[in-house]
């Protein structure tokens, strides 16, 4: 949990220590006023007392009071900034690590689990800043003040007193020793609720055409209902402190007033009953300071467990190292553009025994077409993604403009690259703005060429014929276009970031044949001094290829054009073969 604090500033600090004397202020003017209520207490009842000493001590009472809310009100004030801050920046964090993160790990902790960490999670933490530090140096100051003011006031009402607090502090004990357990589940959860969640409105589609809308509702109300009861059981647990601390309250107070009725009635005469009288008064108000305190204090067992189980979630992210290290090289001035080059490059996913990618060799040229086909699991997308390192090789080198990848900046080998992954992901917003996504490394894109990178994607068609045309809507995971017209506008994006290398991974599987086609001629004519490396299924995307290369098992066994393949590669063959008749492969 502390371990968090480090990212609180020094600003945030110097008011740490401003709402310490703060607190400490206001103790210390609370605690104040039983002594002036005493002494007015016994001033009433003194016969050689006068008006203006009651009335001065009353206007003491008052600027104590007065003192009192204007430290109460500079305490939340600063704590409050504190808690912003410290949630402000402890979120950056979070999320810039995350960013760090590769797949594999992101992967790991899962999408509705990093959401709750980076929400709920500090959230928690926060509300220990927001809430707890007050009680955890207001308590413990109110408690020793009030007991070194009657220490030696009467041992009677002091056991009583002792009395009440051991029952208070044995029933906390007890209660969190029941919960504690409930509070670490609470978190995985509230994970597992926002992971239903998440998969139904993603799923939407799928549950829709396949009836499992009741399906999905008892799998949500049993997420719901596991994190309500247990909830519920927590609540109602601690619900009990409560009347218990009232009960012992009321007892002690009762308990004092009366040990104080039967030592006021064996006392002696009238100036020793008064005495006594005011001092039960005093004491009365203390001791209730003290048990309220260590109910204050029992409010922080209840928030600090949980936002310990939250802490250690947010650190076990902002802990994890990413695996992927950045480099140092720029890469701009090379003289070389445009190559990608394997060199006996095998890849397996972290914890796995068996290598999904086995000695791959090949180079690409600029300008080059290569392509890479293979069955499913096989290994393609893998292999194109080992590029812009959004894996790391396990052996090998893979360079770019004969630069090892490992050695560049990450954002400077990646704004080589124009990347279309397998599943088109569109971001909420206009047209424009998800084809001019991202920092290409060249500045602002002129909006001349986002359309034109829109034509050669042949998107411009559909794209003006929205609503808005260029500055049509498009939400967020483009739920409200088609998939064809999602890839391409993912392929548009590609090409707007004028790369020197273009990934394009299974980008053309939504397509029909005829846009395939042209699409593919329009990158040709357009985009000819980038280096094409193709990731398809169809023979006739990439039939027409400079270079071919074939995976089976990981392995690479064919290697050549596509008539070249036709003869000497039988796997290649087959998968033609299935396509196409031998009269369309001129075989």
């Amino acid at each position: 949990m502390f371990r968090l604090f480090k990212y609180l500033k020094v600003k945030d600090w110097i008011f740490m220590g401003l709402v310490f004397a703060c607190i400490f202020g206001q103790v210390w003017l609370e605690l104040k006023m039983p002594d002036y209520m005493a002494k007015i207490t016994t001033l009433v009842q003194s016969q050689d007392s006068s008006m203006e000493e009651i009335w001065h001590n009353g206007l003491l009472m008052c600027l104590c009071a007065i003192g009192s809310l204007i430290s109460a009100i500079a305490v939340c004030f600063l704590i409050s900034t504190i808690a912003a801050d410290y949630s402000k920046n402890t979120r950056k964090k979070l999320f810039d690590k995350v960013e760090e993160l590769d797949y594999h790990q992101a992967k790991e902790f899962s999408t509705s689990s990093l959401i709750t960490r980076t929400t709920n999670d500090i959230t928690q933490t926060q509300m220990v800043l927001a809430m707890g530090m007050q009680m955890i140096i207001r308590a413990p100051m109110t408690v020793i003040v009030a007991i070194s003011k009657i220490m030696h006031k009467n041992w009677q009402w002091s056991s009583t007193t002792a009395i009440g607090v051991v029952i208070l502090l044995a029933t906390i004990v007890s209660l969190m020793a029941i919960v504690l357990p409930k509070f670490k589940k609470l978190q995985k959860l509230t994970d597992k609720l926002n992971g239903v969640t998440r998969e139904n409105v993603t799923g939407i589609r799928v549950v829709h055409a396949f009836n499992a809308e009741k399906y999905q509702e008892n799998k949500f109300d049993s997420a719901n209902t596991e994190l309500s009861n247990t909830h519920l059981f927590t609540q109602r647990t601690m619900a009990i402190l409560a009347p218990m601390m009232y009960l012992v309250m009321e007892g002690v107070s009762l308990a004092i007033y009366y040990i104080g009725a039967v030592l006021i009635n064996d006392a002696g005469g009238a100036p020793e009953r008064i005495a006594l009288f005011g001092d039960m008064i005093t004491f009365s108000s203390y001791a209730m300071q003290i048990i309220i305190s260590f109910l204050v204090l029992a409010g922080i067992f209840i928030i600090v467990p949980r936002a310990q189980v939250s802490a250690k979630r947010i650190n076990e992210v902002l802990k994890t190292k990413p695996t992927i290290k950045n480099g140092s090289i720029k890469g701009d001035d090379l003289s070389e553009k445009g190559t990608v080059e394997f060199k006996n490059v095998s890849f397996k996913y972290p914890g796995a025994q068996d290598y999904m990618l086995k000695d791959i060799s090949f180079k690409a040229n600029k300008g080059d077409t290569v392509a890479i086909i293979g069955s499913t699991g096989s290994g393609k997308s893998t292999l194109v993604n080992l590029i812009p390192r959004l894996y790391d090789s396990s052996e090998g080198v893979i360079y770019v403009d004969g630069i090892d990848v490992k050695d560049y900046k990450q954002s400077s080998l990646r704004n080589k690259i124009g990347y279309v992954p397998q599943k088109a992901i569109m971001f909420d917003g206009t047209v424009l703005a998800n084809v001019a996504y991202g920092d290409n490394g060249q500045g602002k894109v002129d909006e001349d060429y986002l359309k034109k990178a829109l034509e050669i994607a042949q998107a411009k068609d559909f794209v003006e014929k929205m609503p808005k045309g260029y500055k049509s809507h498009v939400a967020q995971g483009g739920t409200n276009i088609s998939g064809g017209q999602k890839q391409r506008l993912a392929i548009a994006r590609a090409i707007a970031r004028k790369p020197e290398i273009f990934i394009f991974d299974d980008s053309f599987s939504a397509l029909d044949f005829k846009t395939d086609a042209k699409l593919r001629k329009a990158l040709k004519e357009n985009v000819k001094q980038a280096t094409s490396i193709i990731v398809a299924q169809r023979i006739g995307t990439i039939m027409h290829a400079d270079q071919i290369i074939v995976l089976d098992d990981g392995e690479c066994v064919g290697k050549g054009t596509h008539q070249e393949l036709l003869k000497n590669c039988e796997v290649y063959k087959q998968i033609a073969l299935s396509q196409l008749t031998k009269e369309e492969l001129n075989v």
